[in-house]
């Protein structure tokens, strides 16, 4: 995936789409989880393909749908479901159809999957709450690959009024023991169990804007129904 570029975002600072680790992330700014620790069951996991090659992370809200983020879109998407490594293992489906609003991206599977799903928030998390995020993204700042396996780390909350790539609401937090990059975008952020963001932005350092669920809650009940 490709966290998007805070520079390219906020003009002078900060950081990059967390989009793949293929390059498709401006420098100096994008994630895969740096620091903290894998992941041995996430049946709610789901890896996200454009044509044919890993780009982005993202979450299963319901049978026939997977939660991403918008800038992870091109080309012909398909996904791996259930498990902790991209490249192997759970379920393949390819993507029927996508719908976007701000930097999140609702994907219509072309068939049902069954496995466990995220419930997702109706409010921000608090300021100074201590979240979790998810992602196969690189694992240091440059000259790395993606996780072949699933990544959690643990991030503070420090702003509801952030803005993703798409000029949405966004939730920014820093780094406890480990920050989002790229290949990491998409990915889900939790609070209390319930998914609060989607992975949009980053520095690679220590600071993550995710994309806020909240905020886009109507607009994902309306296409898909949860």
């Amino acid at each position: 995936m490709r966290i998007r570029s805070l520079l390219a975002v906020l003009g002078t600072a900060l950081v990059g789409v967390l989009g793949a680790a293929s390059g498709a992330v401006a420098a100096p700014v994008s994630p895969y989880i740096i620091g903290g620790g894998t992941v041995s069951s996430a049946p709610w996991a789901a890896a996200v393909f454009s044509n044919g090659s890993f780009t982005c992370s993202g979450s299963v809200i319901a049978s026939s749908w997977v939660l991403t983020a918008r800038h992870c879109i091109s080309g012909t998407m398909s996904v791996r479901i259930g498990s902790v490594y991209y490249a192997s293992g759970g379920t393949t489906r390819t993507v029927s159809a996508t719908y976007t609003r701000n930097d999140l991206a609702l994907m219509r599977l072309s068939s049902a999957v069954t496995t466990s799903t995220v419930s997702l928030a109706s409010s921000n998390p608090p300021i100074g709450s201590t979240n979790s995020i998810y992602g196969w993204g690189m694992t240091c700042y440059s000259g790395c690959n993606p996780s072949s396996q699933l990544k959690t780390a643990t991030v503070q909350v420090t702003s509801n009024s952030a803005t993703d790539a798409y000029g949405g609401q966004a939730i920014r937090s820093s780094r406890i023991n480990g920050n989002a990059w790229k290949g990491d975008s998409g990915g889900p952020q939790f609070y209390n169990g319930l998914q609060v963001g989607v992975a949009s932005t980053a520095d690679g350092s220590s600071i993550q804007n995710y994309a806020s669920v909240a905020y886009n809650r109507a607009w994902i009940t309306s296409v898909a129904g949860v």
